[in-house]
């Protein structure tokens, strides 16, 4: 017989999850934790790009290759386990994830030429996507009472913040440590490790996560459905174009913006790589915070103006062979990508009702994962070619192509929405 939803005394029944007082507050950072310390690892290895290229004589198509795998198995851990923690729950999720990003960090240290490199990357890919969709939902779910809009923006700030971290960290620790391709990924190791033990002690969040243990019934595992509502579709078709451009810039700059900026600056040092990463995501992370509160449309279109001028200032400095300003130009980029990425995601998560936003999320998330990896590997096969310099050039007009004509179809879709709005 069901359980009834109501206690004896008439009060509705507290989630099995909540019961009992459970504490929010701690589970909340350990999360939160979990998110920026994945995306920190995730990181590393492109400020480590270049050294791996010298070491093994790999060139810069490969590289792009390896980040590409990444993307494309945090693809695969999404549509396959995306939605698993809402019947096995948060807990056991999490720490499956945080168990194969160990074994990744294992295999990044142990590796010695391209085989294991593509091993690591392919189950830290694994263990992002897995973990993703349970972070996502922790994070709302445990955000303090006081302060529920923090789950938001934990959810949309942790990745970059993450990313800026692993890029700094990890050019500090290839310039100045000792045997920079293992201690990053020992660290790592360690900090997963500490972070896995506050998953096993936290309460469980999901409310149907027990209940179906009690039950009896058996976690169903089915592959995410990717749909996009008739209804919506024309507006997903031109809020998308965003989630491409944004996505293009992040994984260019992750792939060979380390070695951009070294060509650039006319350093060795390898810190150089890493910061550039780091100021790109630092940008963004700045962009979001201070936009937190505008509206989602108005967000994506600033976000889309900054993309253009940090592009254009790009091309201005690889005209010049300027690195001043290439660094401006990549902290403006970055601004621009932090606000447009933040902007098309609120406005297109609005696009569904509650019962089949997953579904519409999950489309989102395949159009910005190849466009990660595709354009990035396209990008890297043409610099064997026709040389960094000028593969770089015409993937950034490409780009700035497509922000164009992202900012004039958003614009007219903000337009629509004023009209509509001014006539309900």
């Amino acid at each position: 017989m069901a359980e009834s939803s109501r206690t004896t005394t008439g009060k509705p029944a507290r989630p099995a999850a909540q019961a009992a007082g459970a504490p929010r507050g701690s589970g909340f950072w350990v999360v939160g934790a979990v998110l920026v310390l994945l995306m920190l690892s995730s990181s590393v290895p492109s400020a480590l790009y270049v050294l791996y290229q010298e070491r093994w004589g790999l060139s810069s198509g490969m590289i792009t290759v390896v980040f590409a795998l990444y993307a494309v198995t945090v693809l695969i851990g999404l549509l396959l386990f995306g939605s698993l923690s809402d019947t096995l729950g948060r807990r056991p999720v999490l720490g499956v994830g945080l168990v194969l990003a160990i074994v990744s960090m294992g295999l990044f240290a142990g590796a010695q030429g391209l085989g294991l490199l593509l091993a690591a990357r392919a189950v830290q890919g694994l263990a992002v996507g897995l973990a993703t969709g349970a972070m996502g939902a922790a994070l709302l779910e445990l955000a303090p009472r006081s302060r529920p809009a923090l789950g938001a923006q934990v959810n949309s700030a942790g990745p970059t913040v993450g990313i800026g971290l692993g890029g700094i960290g990890a050019g500090l620790l290839v310039q100045y440590a000792p045997a920079p391709t293992v201690l990053s990924y020992l660290l790592l190791i360690a900090a997963f490790a500490v972070t896995l033990v506050g998953v096993v002690r936290m309460r469980e969040s999901a409310p149907g996560a027990r209940s179906g243990a009690r039950a009896g019934g058996r976690p169903r595992i089915s592959a995410r459905r990717i749909h996009v509502p008739a209804a919506v579709r024309g507006r997903f078709a031109v809020l998308v174009l965003t989630i491409v451009a944004v996505w293009s810039v992040g994984g260019f700059y992750l792939s060979l913006g380390p070695h951009l900026a070294l060509s650039l600056l006319r350093s060795t040092n390898y810190l150089v790589g890493g910061a550039t990463v780091a100021l790109l995501a630092g940008a963004a992370t700045a962009a979001q915070l201070l936009l937190g509160r505008t509206e989602a449309l108005r967000t994506a279109v600033l976000g889309l103006c900054g993309l253009l001028a940090g592009l254009g200032l790009v091309l201005l400095a690889l005209g010049l062979g300027s690195a001043t300003v290439f660094l401006l130009a990549t902290a403006v980029l970055g601004a621009g990508w932090g606000a447009a990425f933040l902007g098309s995601f609120r406005a297109l998560s609005a696009l569904a009702d509650p019962a089949h936003r997953g579904e519409l999320t999950a489309a989102v998330y395949v159009f910005a994962y190849l466009a990660m990896s595709v354009p990035a590997v396209l990008a890297g096969m043409l610099t064997n070619i026709h040389g960094l310099h000028r593969t770089s050039v015409g993937f950034m007009a490409a780009v700035a192509g497509v922000c164009a004509l992202a900012l004039f179809v958003t614009l007219r879709l903000a337009a629509r929405t004023r009209a509509e709005g001014s006539t309900t």
